[in-house]
C-alpha cells in the first residue's frame, strides 16, 4: 500500500514538472514575439499560388497604311487636284493622367513588406504586384491569394518587358472583380505581410482618349502637330478591335482587308492601322510604349501626313489575349 502511494507521488510530480516546462517555453515564446516589436503570431501554409504556365512577351503584327491619291481632273485645258474630305469634327486630346497603381517608395517596416494596406489594380492586369520598393535581395518568396475567383495565382516570375524585377514582383493571374487578401512572405522567416487588392473593371471609353492624349505627346516631342480625336472612323476602329478576338490579322474575319472597315472617299486620303492585343498593352501607358517601340507602329504614330486618331478597344477576360487595341489613323 505504501508503495503504491509512493509511485502515485512520483508521477504527479512528474506531471507538475512537465507543466512547469511547457509554461516556461510558452512565456518564453511569448516575450519572444514581444521582444520583436509585436510581430503578428502565424499560422500560414508556406506554399506559393503558382500558375503553372510560362510566361512570354506576345508580339505585334506589323503595321499597314493605304493610300488612295486624290483624283486629278481636266476640264477646258485646266488640271484641278480635289482637295480631301474633312473630318465631321474633332476631339481635344485629352490631357488627364492614365491609369495608375502600385506601391510607394520605400520606407518599408523591418520585418514587412509593404508601406500600405491597400491597393487597385485593373483587372487588365496594367501592373505587377511588388513588394515595397528599395527591399532586394530577398531570396524565394511565397504568393498567396485568398479569394480565387478573382486572383486565381501568380506567375512564378514577372513582366521583364515592362520592367518589373522578377525579384521583387509577380504578374498576377487576374480572374474577376472584387477584392483579396495577398499574403506573402519569405521562407527565411524574415519578411512577411498581407494587403488588400481591389480588382476593377477598365474604363475602356477613357482609356482610349488617353491613348490619343499618349499619342499626341510623342508627336509632339517630335516637332509634329497634334492629332484630333477621328469621327469618320471612329466606329471602324472599335469594329476593328473587336475583330481581332477572331482574327489576330490585318485581314478581317469575312477576308477583305482591314481598309474596308473605314474606306477612303473618293477625293483621296491615307490611312493605316495600328493593332496590338498581348500582355504588354494592358493600359494607354503600356500599349503606347509598345507601339514606339516597334520602328514600322512608330511610323504611323509619327506620320506627318495624318490628321485624326480613332482607337478601338476591347477587353473580354475570358478570351485568347484579353486586350485587344486598334488605331485607325486618317488624313479624312
Amino acid at each position: 500500500m505504501t508503495a503504491k502511494i509512493l509511485r502515485q507521488t512520483k508521477m504527479t510530480i512528474l506531471l507538475s514538472l512537465n507543466a512547469v516546462a511547457i509554461l516556461i517555453v510558452g512565456v518564453m515564446i511569448f516575450s519572444a514575439i514581444n521582444l520583436n516589436g509585436g510581430i503578428e503570431f502565424r499560422v500560414v501554409s508556406e506554399r506559393s499560388d503558382d500558375i503553372g504556365m510560362t510566361l512570354d512577351e506576345l508580339g505585334m503584327i506589323e503595321p499597314v497604311t493605304d493610300k488612295l491619291d486624290k483624283p486629278v481632273i481636266v476640264a477646258n485645258g485646266n488640271t484641278t487636284t480635289l482637295n480631301n474630305a474633312t473630318s465631321g469634327g474633332g476631339y481635344a486630346a485629352y490631357t488627364g493622367g492614365g491609369s495608375s497603381g502600385g506601391v510607394r517608395l520605400g520606407g518599408v517596416p523591418s520585418g514587412q513588406l509593404w508601406v500600405e494596406d491597400s491597393i487597385v489594380i485593373y483587372q487588365t492586369a496594367d501592373f505587377d504586384i511588388c513588394v515595397g520598393a528599395g527591399l532586394s535581395g530577398l531570396g524565394d518568396m511565397y504568393w498567396q491569394s485568398s479569394n480565387q475567383s478573382v486572383i486565381a495565382g501568380f506567375y512564378n516570375t514577372a513582366r521583364t518587358w515592362l520592367g518589373y524585377d522578377p525579384g521583387t514582383c509577380r504578374y498576377p493571374a487576374i480572374v474577376g472583380t472584387g477584392t483579396t487578401e495577398i499574403t506573402v512572405g519569405t521562407y527565411d522567416g524574415s519578411r512577411y505581410d498581407k494587403i488588400t487588392v481591389t480588382v476593377i473593371a477598365p474604363p475602356v471609353e477613357q482609356w482610349k482618349r488617353d491613348v490619343l492624349a499618349l499619342v499626341n505627346e510623342e508627336r509632339s516631342k517630335a516637332g509634329l502637330g497634334a492629332l484630333e480625336w477621328g469621327t469618320t472612323c471612329e466606329a471602324a476602329a472599335n469594329v476593328r478591335a473587336q475583330e481581332l478576338m477572331t482574327s489576330y490579322s490585318h485581314t478581317r474575319p469575312d477576308g477583305s482587308s482591314w481598309s474596308t472597315a473605314c474606306p477612303i472617299p473618293e477625293s483621296g486620303g491615307m490611312s493605316g492601322e495600328n493593332l496590338n492585343a498581348s500582355n504588354a498593352a494592358v493600359s494607354p501607358e503600356t500599349v503606347v510604349a509598345s507601339w514606339m517601340g516597334s520602328a514600322e507602329h512608330r511610323a504611323n504614330i509619327l506620320n506627318p501626313d495624318f490628321k485624326y486618331l480613332s482607337v478601338g478597344f476591347v477587353f473580354d477576360p475570358n478570351s485568347t489575349y484579353k486586350t485587344y487595341w486598334s488605331q485607325y489613323f486618317t488624313t479624312y
